[in-house]
C-alpha cells in the first residue's frame, strides 16, 4: 500500500502560479509512474500530467500544455506540479496518483484506471 499526500493548493488570482507537491511518507516512488489528475465540481476526474519513474518521459493534457510542468525529485521522494498562468477553469481538486512498479522505459499513462494509489487531493481555486 502506498499512501500519497498532496500539498500546495490554495486560492490564487488568474495569471498566478502555484506548485503542488506529492510525497509518500516512508516509501519510495522508485519504479512508479506518477500522475496528477483533477476534478472540478460536477465534472469527471480528468488527466493533467504524468511522469515516468525515470523522469525522462512526461505527458500533459492539452489544456495545460505550456503552462504546467511535472517533475520529480527522487532524493526527496517528491513529485511536483508547477502551475503557471492559472485560469479560472483550472479550479478543481488536484489528486496525485502512482502507477506501477514498472521497468524502465514504460511511458506514463494518462488513464486514471491504470493508477493504483491515490492521494486525498488538494483544492486549487483560481479567481477571475
Amino acid at each position: 500500500q502506498v499512501q500519497l499526500v498532496e500539498s500546495g493548493g490554495g486560492l490564487v488570482q488568474a495569471g498566478g502560479s502555484l506548485r503542488l507537491s506529492c510525497v509518500a511518507p516512508g516509501r519510495t516512488f522508485s519504479g512508479y509512474t506518477m500522475g496528477w489528475f483533477r476534478q472540478a465540481p460536477g465534472k469527471e476526474r480528468e488527466f493533467v500530467a504524468a511522469i515516468s519513474w525515470s523522469g525522462d518521459s512526461t505527458r500533459y493534457a492539452d489544456p495545460v500544455k505550456g503552462r504546467f510542468t511535472i517533475t520529480r525529485d527522487s532524493a526527496k521522494n517528491t513529485v511536483y506540479l508547477q502551475m503557471n498562468s492559472l485560469k479560472p477553469e483550472d479550479t478543481a481538486v488536484y489528486y496525485c496518483a502512482a502507477d506501477g512498479p514498472y521497468p524502465i522505459g514504460i511511458p506514463p499513462s494518462p488513464h486514471a484506471q491504470t493508477y493504483d494509489y491515490w492521494g486525498q487531493g488538494t483544492q486549487v481555486t483560481v479567481s477571475s
